[in-house]
């Protein structure tokens, strides 16, 4: 079994932070680093030249001034697009980070990463093998790795494979009933879950059978300080300072 996830911080920065800047954007990562946020999530995809850059959602639509498919779109094509506007004037002209600019912002900052592989449709092996051989090359040797994580159990199997001495989480919306199965043979250290459908009894399970949780979305203080006393590892937040400023009350 792999080594059980750590977090060096019970609130996880989710895309950075998100509510206090556009999502997967420098910005938003400085922005959590400025706050003192130990811990960042960002979600890693590729382009139609195999590169890696930060964004969330198969198609460009939502969070730049670009339309369609991101596999449809070369890395030179991205960097031409705004990916702050939609978010508040202040951000117009932000870009769309590579995964190589988010690392070395990141490790220049002190601040730990779970990276994880969002594949477009049908790409999800190739996009896993790019993304961690990305990070592997940029990622210095003395820095803690970061955590690795996919809804795709392809993505996750490469993971197994490719950085098979990094931590790894699997993500999943709700809890599946083969979820010891998949932990197993995935070889993973942590389940990362929605916290809407968890119930404490789940915790508990997981825990017991060796397993680390991390759950998503919380940007309720209350909320998280109850997911927190069911000896859940740590919460993902929009605005992370605000929930760890309340729960490390």
């Amino acid at each position: 079994m792999a080594t059980l996830v750590s977090y060096p911080s019970p609130v996880i920065g989710h895309r950075g932070a998100a509510r206090k800047a556009p999502e997967n954007t420098l910005a938003s990562l400085r922005h959590a680093a400025h706050s003192g946020i130990a811990m960042v999530e960002v979600d890693a995809t590729l382009t139609s030249d195999g590169r890696v850059v930060l964004l969330h959602d198969d198609t460009l639509d939502r969070t730049t001034t670009g339309h369609g498919p991101i596999a449809g779109v070369s890395l030179a094509e991205v960097r031409m697009l705004d990916a702050g506007s939609w978010f508040a004037p202040e951000f117009a002209g932000e870009p769309v980070p590579t995964l190589e600019g988010a690392i070395a912002l990141l490790v220049n900052g002190g601040v730990g990463l779970n990276l994880e592989i969002k594949p477009s449709p049908g790409r999800e092996a190739e996009t896993a093998e790019v993304v961690l051989k990305t990070a592997l090359a940029c990622w210095p040797d003395d820095v803690p790795p970061p955590v690795i994580s996919s809804f795709s159990e392809i993505s996750m199997k490469v993971a197994r494979d490719v950085a098979s001495s990094w931590p790894r989480a699997l993500l999943q919306e709700g809890l599946s009933a083969n979820w010891r199965t998949l932990a197993h043979n995935l070889d993973v250290g942590a389940l990362h879950l929605d916290h809407k459908p968890l119930r404490q009894d789940e915790v508990e399970a997981i825990r017991e059978a060796g397993y680390a949780v991390a759950v998503y979305t919380v940007n309720d203080a209350a909320l998280a300080r109850r997911l927190l006393s069911w000896s859940v590892s740590a919460v993902f937040s929009d605005d992370p300072a605000l929930i760890l400023s309340a729960v490390m009350r």
